[in-house]
């Protein structure tokens, strides 16, 4: 929110208070400590009202610094809160500098001034990240007279609304942006790659992906500069990135304390590694997920009947299916959910799953936590108290989704374990994975949660409950690294569930390219994986537009056919789009040994597998606003095409690049405009990089090292690269180095893996 009338004013009706001169510093073993007075303190008397602000500077994980501003310590410190996981033992380095203390985590400080003028700098190995100074940090009141008015317009909800007092604090703080400097993240936002210029409210919304508004809402922020932001608030948090002071990014919460942690490292992957150490890593998803996802569509008729010819129709074009996925209407009309099969279309569903599963496929199905008032669940749910309530004790209903519904209440275990139940029954009838839909319209006022949390803060935090409560169910009846969801929603932490696909996006070109907007924010937020409707979800795109998709999801980290009102098998398009569909699909089967090594690296430090260019090549300018490709892992670099033309325009990094379906080689630094068929996209292997070929068959799940090509691409004279194969447990079966010495590459490798090759790219000797 904007509190500015330019430069020098403030609007009317907002006292802002800014942290003006540095009255009082302390240092003791672990933290620096700042008594900080919103003005000049000449005598005395100016001692006698406030507001003052208490600011500590600490770190509770390496190459972290975690700031706590306070204005009424006495506050309320409401329920929920994120997951985090410092490291109490900790302790950073303190030292006494001349004029200041600087507090050291690993690599990463902060110099605070010991008196003077607001002056506050974070550095990275010696380099400047990002400071703070006059008219940054502030305690801003909303007036009266102002509260009154703007109440009786409903414009300021949630912000000031929250209780009806006649002031209501907020805390804002100001981060600098330097010349040339760009921002990204903020969890899964369709709107330009590059935030500057601006305003992101972290508010969970059900809003498609056509507009500001997002599913999966994160506070934190990455810069070029090769830092991040993490603002440790599950409630709304509005940041104005270079859009009320075009040289800051300011962020405010609403009431009397705020916390967050600057994150500093080499490059942008080192900050989001270190992220995901302090909100979770994802899980490893099973290898079967990786492959081709099919599902009947959102409201679509359909019985075993239609599913089976989808399948059928499948295996008889030999395009490889991995998982059949159930929506909606597995369930019958008006009765959502109470993940019980429709009777009328699915007499048997245990024997129909049974037949499904014996064709090789895995089962998902779709559910949410709205429960129906005509559902089975919802007289359940209002005797044992499992719904979140209105205020009188009643169950809080609405008509949205599903007449009547009420929503599960996932802060009472009794409630999750009887959710929990209905699921495991499902999985003892054969379903593997389970699609976490909605999640995202969650009320914020006049409603009751069994915990006691408060429900402006529960709004944007529902969605890690509910998704924590599914997963768990599928890790305890599969166990560790077998659990996958398809959630929609998602908050901080939630990269710990995947995977998480990116919502309602229309058929067309302009919504593929928002979509990759969106997929690469998010991944720029702590998220492992993304996924996405090919060929979009709202009406149906044309047979080139499909057939573009099918690339571009297929060189996604998970890959899923979905749509509105109608089917998305291939045939409803164009047979030649069960070529394109087949011939993607076969390429990244043949990719697993490399895609699987790439998602256990996900797992272990939580740098995701679609990156934007600007992840690894942040010291390159070209990269800084590229939002049309994207590196697929460590060494593939993917261009989808967005036009009929069949135009891919990209940029490629230095070096000597080599598509991988070509062969042909692309000298780095420069832009490239090249046309393609459907059956070719820009996929570039880095050099010194090597990639394994798998030998696929139909099933993404199979021996990765058996029969696998390895080929070394550019590997530059004496360099050395290094690849490993993981077999479908996760363990590494085989791990293969390469030296090039003149015209020779010397490989060494170890492991239990023996039918294999080495190849060199150049046509280069290779020696074992």
């Amino acid at each position: 929110m904007k509190y500015a009338d330019g430069l020098w004013l403030n609007k009317p009706g907002y006292g802002v208070n800014y942290a003006t001169q540095m009255y009082e510093v302390t240092a003791d073993e672990t933290s620096i400590n700042v008594l900080a007075t919103n003005q000049w303190i000449g005598n005395r008397g100016m001692t006698l009202g406030g507001p003052v602000l208490e600011i500590t500077f600490t770190s509770t994980l390496e190459n972290t610094i975690k700031v706590n501003i306070e204005h009424f310590k006495g506050a309320l410190k409401k329920a929920p809160s994120f997951e985090l996981y410092e490291d109490k033992s900790f302790k950073p380095v303190i030292n006494e500098i001349e004029g200041a203390y600087e507090l050291i985590s690993g690599k990463t400080k902060v110099v605070v001034a010991k008196s003077g003028a607001w002056d506050i700098k974070y550095y990275y190995d010696g380099k400047l990240m990002t400071k703070q100074g006059w008219r940054t940090t502030s305690y801003i009141l909303e007036e009266q007279w102002k509260t009154n008015e703007r109440m009786a317009n409903d414009e300021m909800k949630p912000f000031f609304a929250h209780e009806e007092t006649a002031e209501q604090g907020v805390i804002r703080e100001m981060m600098n942006i330097s010349v040339g400097e760009n921002i990204y993240g903020f969890g899964e936002k369709f709107s330009t790659f590059v935030k500057n210029g601006q305003t992101v409210e972290v508010w969970n919304n059900d809003g498609g992906t056509s507009s500001e508004q997002s599913y999966k809402s994160i506070p934190f922020y990455v810069s070029s500069n090769n830092y991040g932001v993490f603002v440790n608030h599950p409630e709304k948090v509005t940041f104005e990135v270079a859009s009320e002071t075009v040289s800051k990014v300011a962020f405010s919460v609403q009431g009397e304390r705020m916390e967050y942690f600057v994150i500093g490292g080499e490059k942008i992957s080192d900050v989001i590694s270190t992220y995901t150490t302090l909100t979770g890593k994802p899980a490893l998803t099973p290898a079967y997920t990786f492959g081709l996802w099919l599902t009947t569509s959102f409201t679509t008729d359909y019985d075993e009947k239609t599913v089976s010819s989808f399948i059928d129709g499948m295996a008889e074009r030999n395009i490889p299916l991995e998982v059949f996925h159930f929506d909606c209407f597995w369930m019958k009309e008006f009765n959502w959910c109470d993940l019980t099969w429709d009777k009328r279309m699915f007499p048997d569903p245990k024997a129909m799953l049974e037949r499904l599963k014996a064709k090789g496929l895995e089962i998902c199905v779709w559910i949410n936590s709205y429960i129906a008032q005509r559902s089975s669940m919802f007289d359940e749910g209002v005797k044992g108290g499992y719904f979140v309530k209105n205020t009188d004790g009643s169950v809080w209903q609405g008509d949205m989704w599903q007449p009547g519904m009420a929503i599960v209440d996932f802060t009472n275990p009794a409630a999750c374990e009887w959710y929990k139940g209905k699921l495991r029954a499902l999985c003892e009838m054969g379903v593997d994975a389970f699609k976490t839909d909605f999640g995202e319209r969650i009320p914020t006022k006049g409603v009751v949660y069994y915990d006691g949390s408060d429900p402006y803060k529960m709004h944007n935090y529902y969605t890690y409950l509910y998704n924590k409560t599914v997963f768990e169910v599928l890790e305890e009846y599969y166990g560790k690294d077998k659990a996958c969801l398809f959630a929609r929603s998602a908050t901080v932490g939630g990269q710990k569930f995947p995977v998480h696909w990116g919502g309602d996006c229309f058929s067309n070109y302009e919504s593929m390219w928002e979509t990759l907007r969106g997929g690469l924010s998010l991944c720029l937020s702590g998220f492992g994986y993304f996924s996405h409707d090919i060929s979009g979800f709202e009406a149906q795109g044309t047979p080139d537009l499909y057939k573009r998709w099918c690339a571009f999801g297929l060189m996604s980290s998970h890959s899923r056919l979905h749509g509105n009102s109608s089917y998305r098998v291939p045939w409803n398009f164009d047979e030649e789009s069960c070529d394109v569909l087949r011939h993607w699909t076969v390429l990244k089967g043949k990719l697993m040994p490399y895609i699987f090594a790439q998602a256990n690296k996900t797992h272990a430090t939580g740098v995701p597998m679609m990156r934007a260019m600007v992840m690894e090549y942040s010291d390159d300018p070209a990269t800084l606003a590229l939002d049309r490709q994207y590196m697929f892992g460590d060494n593939l670099l993917v261009a989808p095409v967005f036009n009929e033309e069949g135009i891919a325009q990209y940029y490629v990094p230095a070096g000597k690049w080599t598509d991988i379906q070509t062969g042909e080689v692309f000298e780095g630094g420069k832009w490239y405009k090249t046309k393609h068929d459907y059956f070719s996209m820009p996929v570039l292997a880095k050099p010194n990089s090597i990639i394994a070929y798998g030998d696929f068959k139909r099933g993404f799940t199979y021996d990765y090292a058996e029969n696998a090509n390895i080929v070394i691409y550019q590997l530059e004279d004496g360099k050395t690269a290094e690849t490993k194969i993981y077999d479908s447990e996760s363990n590494v079966v085989l791990t293969v180095s390469a030296t090039r010495n003149g015209d020779k590459i010397k490989v060494t490798t170890t492991g239990t893996a023996k039918n294999f090759k080495v190849t060199s790219a150049e046509g280069l000797t290779v020696e074992m």
